[in-house]
């Protein structure tokens, strides 16, 4: 079977900090995998190197094509999805205006004056708005179809952040720390929201998160990375229970693990 995501050897360094080293992850077709570790430890990092917003070393397939090479637009249409810490939409358009603009970059475009004089291009612009309305009831954002996104809540803003993912289709998607800056019930709301998101798109879900109970409820395995270096992989329970992971992650309270948002 071929992978959906395989990073292979990745290692970046800044000036004579090595940041990662040698770091090796595979993701299955329609898996959700997560990446956990302290901070400083090199997944968002990873993440970028990924994505090729940040130079570095390795391999990196998607869906066995190697994008190593291409910049970071040439790896989104590839397949490659991504999120953000922080949702970085436009404040300043609708709901229906952001994921229209997201699904418009990935629709085939028209070359030449003359096409775009005769319309083709409004084509394009409209399937990615009826798309863009699709997802929105997919999502259950009817009611914020036409509201600035300026204007909601932290927790609304995710979820059309994650719907502006799924405009784009993508064959794997990553996601950093998607419950950051959530009430409680909002990051619990995420779990089936994440479900639904992998059995619509038929894509693989790569999540860095600290919410331990949040990712241990989705997660089919888990890589754990420390100072740049992956130092465990497998089975979740396998994972939170190993010795170096308590050691450099969890720390020696099992109530840790259980634990939902200790870092919010």
């Amino acid at each position: 079977m071929t992978a959906a995501l395989e990073a292979r050897g990745v290692g970046v360094s800044f000036g004579g900090v090595r940041a990662l080293d040698g770091v090796d992850v595979v993701v299955q077709p329609g898996e959700i995998v997560g990446l956990i570790g302290p901070n400083g430890a090199g997944k968002t990092t990873f993440f970028d190197c990924v994505t090729g917003l940040i130079p570095g070393e390795g391999q990196v397939l998607v869906d066995g094509r190697d994008v190593s090479g291409l910049p970071a637009h040439e790896r989104s249409r590839a397949g490659l999805g991504r999120s953000f810490q922080d949702a970085r939409l436009f404040a300043s358009m609708t709901v229906l205006d952001v994921l229209t603009v997201a699904g418009e970059r990935h629709q085939p475009r028209s070359p030449g004056v003359l096409k775009t004089l005769l319309g083709f291009d409004g084509i394009a612009e409209a399937k990615a708005r009826k798309t863009a309305a699709e997802v929105i009831e997919t999502f259950g954002l009817q009611a914020y179809r036409d509201k600035l996104v300026g204007e909601l809540s932290t927790g609304t803003r995710r979820v059309v952040d994650l719907a502006g993912i799924l405009v784009q289709r993508p064959t794997v998607v990553l996601l950093d720390e998607p419950s950051s800056g959530l009430a409680q019930r909002e990051a619990e709301a995420l779990v089936p929201l994440l479900q639904r998101m992998r059995a619509d798109l038929s894509c693989a879900l790569l999540v860095i998160e600290h919410d331990m109970p949040l990712l241990l409820d989705i997660a089919e395995r888990l890589y754990a990375l420390e100072t740049g270096r992956v130092i465990a992989q497998g089975l979740p329970q396998d994972v939170v229970h190993d010795p170096e992971v308590v050691r450099s992650y969890l720390g020696d309270d099992p109530a840790a693990i259980a634990r939902s948002g200790s870092t919010r």
